[in-house]
């Protein structure tokens, strides 16, 4: 326990979201759209387009006249942002010289920009990460970049606003979409730990949660913050694309913690949370679904996926009754 990654965060950019590219001033060389994918960025050697080089990312034409670039992002769910990435992999000698980014909350497109982010220089080929503070609900966001050039990609994690009601009615409660995310993660060496929770059905074995080979003691493991409190009722492991490379079983435990608390606190009391599914087999590029479960009294704002001893996970669905 003593090797982990603590994510605590979500893409507020993300596509799987619904986010997408508003506006934007330019995209000779390629694409704003490229910007938010959730892929990492690729270079593609002596690959040309109509235009010139083709790279992964937002590439604007070098300005001859006064202002600066910039796109608009309008997210898919408002949320609050707290870290901002930016990303100039590849681009090296036509990165901007500088960014900075500014938010708002519109239902009419109608603009009053806020600064989040004050002018910040930008490296070459280098992911740029800045801690923001920031307690206002957006929904557009404009990343500025000083005059010109190109940003592989862009990530504003923070946290989704999303209103749940007390409801006779089952939700999935570890939906990215209902405003779950991931805390932390022992391992994520060939897949995120947020694809577990991202909706619909995997694409690929890219496309889920699976970790390095494990050579030593001990097992793999995820802890995600669910929507909401709630009792659960139905839990979906899916195995999907992970044929020889599933984990051979698996467990899952839940808590109720109302405090917010140090996360590498929450993670070494993570061992001593209830049992809600004892550890149980898993098959390849399976769906398996655990119904009516016996937890009628247990209300839960977190869980702890374990996978013995390694290996990939599609999706996790944690259907229940927000309480």
């Amino acid at each position: 326990m003593n090797k982990f990654k603590i994510t605590n965060h979500i893409n507020l950019v993300s596509p799987v979201l619904g986010s997408k590219i508003y506006q934007f001033s330019d995209q000779f060389f390629g694409k704003a759209s490229r910007l938010i994918k959730d892929e990492k960025p690729i270079f593609k050697d002596g690959v040309y387009d109509s235009n010139g080089k083709w790279m992964d990312g937002w590439e604007t034409r070098r300005k001859r006249d006064k202002g600066n670039d910039y796109v608009i992002i309008k997210l898919g769910i408002p949320g609050k942002i707290s870290e901002v990435d930016i990303d100039t992999a590849f681009f090296n000698g036509n990165q901007p010289e500088f960014a900075s980014i500014d938010i708002c909350f519109s239902s009419n497109s109608n603009f009053k920009w806020q600064n989040l982010l004050n002018k910040k220089k930008l490296k070459p080929n280098s992911l740029h990460k800045f801690k923001v503070r920031n307690n206002k609900i957006v929904n557009f966001v404009r990343l500025n970049i000083f005059p010109d050039g190109g940003v592989a990609r862009i990530k504003l994690f923070g946290d989704l606003e999303v209103h749940h009601e007390i409801s006779a009615k089952k939700i999935d409660l570890a939906s990215v979409l209902n405003g779950a995310k991931i805390v932390a993660c022992s391992d994520e060496h060939f897949g995120v730990a947020q694809n577990i929770i991202s909706p619909g059905k995997s694409i690929n074995m890219g496309n889920g949660w699976e970790t390095k080979r494990r050579r030593g003691k001990g097992f793999d493991w995820v802890i995600i913050k669910l929507a909401n409190i709630g009792i659960v009722n139905d839990i979906v492991v899916q195995t999907h694309h992970f044929k020889g490379n599933y984990p051979a079983s698996f467990s899952i435990q839940g808590s109720l913690i109302l405090r917010n608390n140090d996360v590498k606190k929450l993670i070494n009391n993570s061992p001593n949370w209830s049992t809600l599914v004892p550890n149980k087999k898993l098959r390849p590029h399976d769906n398996l679904r655990i119904s009516n479960l016996n937890l009628k009294s247990e209300k839960i704002n977190y869980i702890k996926l374990n996978i013995f001893p390694d290996g990939g996970i599609s999706r996790v669905r944690i259907f229940g009754k927000v309480k």
